[in-house]
């Protein structure tokens, strides 16, 4: 696993685009989730409380960053090749969909203009954030686990 790593961080284009999703992600989502505020001036707030919830953004927004580099990198290289993509791709953008999906603050806002489903909706996405999240870490674990595999066959690394 580490030489699939050095191998796909070893160019500069991959390093930047892991940080750009991590940033990308991680900043929405804490502003979200209520852990940084906006207004009147820039502050965050992390509640002993909630400290495991944060944790989970973090971990979310570092495994999306890391799991999706790796497959730009992979779709780069077999473009150039005569193989064909397999479905890392689709593992990638379902932990990408299931770790976005820490809507509790502004899930009230939007889907609640939806009447009563989108008030039940909201109260479910409320009560369950923690195990979205989980489910979120384990589907993207699973697509690292798989596009790590992956690479190492591709490209035949000892």
């Amino acid at each position: 696993m580490i030489s699939v790593l050095k191998l796909v961080f070893s160019t500069l284009p991959y390093p930047v685009i892991a940080v750009a999703i991590f940033v990308g992600m991680a900043v929405p989502l804490l502003i979200i989730s209520e852990y940084i505020f906006l207004e009147p001036y820039v502050v965050a707030h992390l509640p002993q409380s909630t400290k495991f919830g944060f944790s989970l953004i973090i971990i979310i927004s570092a495994l999306s960053g890391l799991v999706l580099s790796m497959n730009i990198y992979r779709i780069r290289m077999l473009r150039r090749s005569d193989r064909k993509l397999g479905g890392g791709i689709f593992g990638s953008m379902m932990g990408a969909i299931a770790g976005a999906c820490s809507c509790g603050p502004i899930g009230f806002a939007i889907i609640s203009t939806f009447g009563s489903i989108g008030a039940t909706t909201s109260a479910f996405l409320t009560n369950y954030e923690i195990p979205i999240r989980i489910a979120a870490i384990i589907v993207l674990c699973i697509t690292y686990w798989t596009t790590t595999k992956s690479l190492g066959a591709e490209c035949k690394i000892s």
